[in-house]
């Protein structure tokens, strides 16, 4: 398994924290793809989107602050993906703060850029007004030739930026990227990472592509942002999304962590299946299960897995409780397929995709129409409707409206009064007789005209 190599140019916006570098990602993007706040450090991890500058496809990417710490910290940790991604960058936007004045660690990177052989385009930021563009004259002083003067955040001298890109890319670079924009494009299964702090999500990503692609470390909450990357292997490519941690919403404080909550939420609604990982080491925790329940209600499908797995000493027990509680908890996916590995060293890492692949075929699968009909009729004739007021509910036939998820219109008279519980009986005989584990199915009721109720009025 790999990432995709690149098929359109890539534009880096690079430089320290708290420079405005998001804003102005998501100023070129033109909407907001990137959390922003006064909080210095926000972005932690390259962050990429497709997007199209005049007509040309770009891809842009935001990068975490530079910052001169050791490797093995998180800033350190930051500084070397913000590094790796001016590697691969055909543009590199160096974007600096004129309000705040220039630091020695603008001009520390602004030397090492010089010797990285990438196009650099120097852009000072928050140079409202006049005062501002004079302010940038003082940047000069960097060594990156001409400074584009911006306000990213009022959208000041952003057409004239764009303007400069085009212009620096080299015209066979144009030109190629316009010929792939042309082709029709595949279309990914959309798959998001989700579950508490912790529990391994960013690992996992990294294991998946076989490269250090996203932050990881033992500092919890380390993911703030969603993260995209494309992962291609021999059974197609899967679009994949790295996902903030979900606590519990009594524990959600700070307005960044509301919006970087908001952001994983966003990701679960936009995928077509869900991983939802959880440490094996502590279990099946409450909010585990609240989190699968937000996934069914989305009516996304779901695969659990158990990361850290090679860590448990009596697996046989683990598994058994972990069973347990999903089935009494989670009864409305029974059956909802498991995976347990290990997300450091990779073991058995390589049976989730196929769970994953399963797992979306059944959410896209439709029963054709002839079976259906021969099920209702078995299923009624084994456990007929129940009796309301002393009549008994009569179901005339049921129907697949969609997949994505299974949902399937009954209809007949009363329909309103048909209990829950007769309601369950029926979806869960469907997910037995049709082989749907583990998919959100959905059960949607219409009560049949009466011709002669209004005669009879």
């Amino acid at each position: 398994m790999s990432s995709l190599s690149k098929t359109m140019p890539v534009i880096v916006i690079a430089g320290r924290p708290n420079v405005g570098k998001s804003t102005l990602f998501n100023r070129l993007a033109g909407r907001r793809y990137a959390l922003v706040s006064d909080h210095p450090g926000v972005t932690r991890d390259r962050k990429s989107v497709d997007i199209l500058l005049r007509d040309i496809p770009i891809r842009l990417m935001d990068t975490a602050g530079w910052e001169e710490e050791d490797p093995e910290t998180l800033s350190g940790r930051m500084r070397i993906s913000s590094e790796m991604a001016v590697h691969d960058a055909d543009i590199v936007l160096f974007c600096v703060d004129v309000r705040s004045g220039l630091t020695p660690v603008d001009e520390h990177f602004a030397a090492w850029l010089r010797k990285q052989g990438r196009p650099i385009i120097l852009v000072a930021n928050k140079a409202e007004g006049h005062s501002g563009n004079i302010a940038a004259l003082e940047t000069y002083s960097l060594g990156l030739g001409e400074p584009v003067p911006v306000s990213a955040e009022h959208g000041e001298g952003i057409q004239y930026l764009i303007d400069v890109i085009l212009e620096t890319l080299p015209s066979e670079i144009k030109q190629a990227a316009s010929q792939d924009e042309e082709e029709e494009k595949p279309d990914y299964l959309k798959l998001a990472i989700v579950g508490r702090p912790n529990a391994g999500k960013s690992t996992l990503i990294n294991q998946l592509l076989g490269e250090k692609r996203v932050i990881t470390g033992p500092e919890a909450g380390l993911t703030r942002d969603t993260i995209t990357v494309l992962l291609q292997d021999e059974q197609g490519t899967v679009e994949l999304v790295d996902t903030a941690g979900l606590r519990k919403k009594a524990r959600i404080d700070a307005s960044l962590e509301k919006m970087s909550v908001s952001a994983t939420i966003e990701a679960l609604k936009m995928a077509e299946v869900v991983v939802l990982v959880i440490d094996a080491q502590l279990g099946v925790h409450e909010q585990d299960l609240q989190i699968a329940r937000l996934i069914e209600r989305e009516g996304r499908c779901c695969v659990l897995a158990l990361n850290k797995w090679d860590l448990l000493e009596d697996r046989n027990a683990a598994r058994q409780q972990i069973a347990d509680r999903i089935e009494t908890s989670l009864s409305q996916m029974s059956g909802i397929p498991v995976v347990s590995f290990s997300a450091l060293t990779g073991s058995n890492v390589k049976k989730l995709l196929p769970a994953v692949r399963k797992a979306y075929e059944v959410w896209n699968y439709r029963i054709p129409t002839g079976e259906l009909n021969r099920w209702f009729e078995e299923t009624l004739a084994r456990h007929p409707p129940p009796l309301v007021d002393g009549r008994r509910l009569k179901l005339r036939y049921i129907t697949q409206v969609k997949a994505r998820p299974p949902t399937f219109i009954l209809f007949g008279t009363r329909t309103e009064r048909l209990p829950a519980d007769y309601q369950r009986y029926l979806v869960n005989s469907l997910r037995a007789a049709f082989d749907m584990p583990g998919t959100p199915i959905r059960l949607q009721l219409r009560t049949s005209k009466n011709p002669y109720a209004q005669k009879k009025a």
